[in-house]
């Protein structure tokens, strides 16, 4: 399973596991690229077989609803466009 990077601020380990046809995924990819956060994220729905069965596990296991999208920093979950909290998490 391979993530694409963003380069940016290091601000810990940031992963965002979205769907390329959701607003609320991309809203939240621009947010992270629009503040200069690094940060690496996967395509769920473009994903096939064993890698896409591996990627949904690894949302589940930080939202077991596997809602999109699901951003985890530095271990914690935050899932949907939530501005203030992926703020506050980030230390923005």
């Amino acid at each position: 399973m391979k993530f694409d990077h963003v380069d940016g601020t290091d601000r810990g380990r940031i992963t965002l596991y979205a769907l390329s046809t959701c607003i609320w995924c991309k809203k939240t990819k621009d947010f992270l690229s629009s503040n200069g956060v690094g940060f690496d994220y996967i395509y769920v729905d473009l994903l096939k077989g064993e890698d896409r069965s591996r990627a949904i596990s690894e949302v589940k296991s930080h939202n077991p609803s596997a809602s999109f999208p699901t951003l985890v920093i530095n271990d914690r979950a935050i899932v949907g466009f939530r501005e203030k909290e992926i703020k506050e998490a980030l230390k923005l």
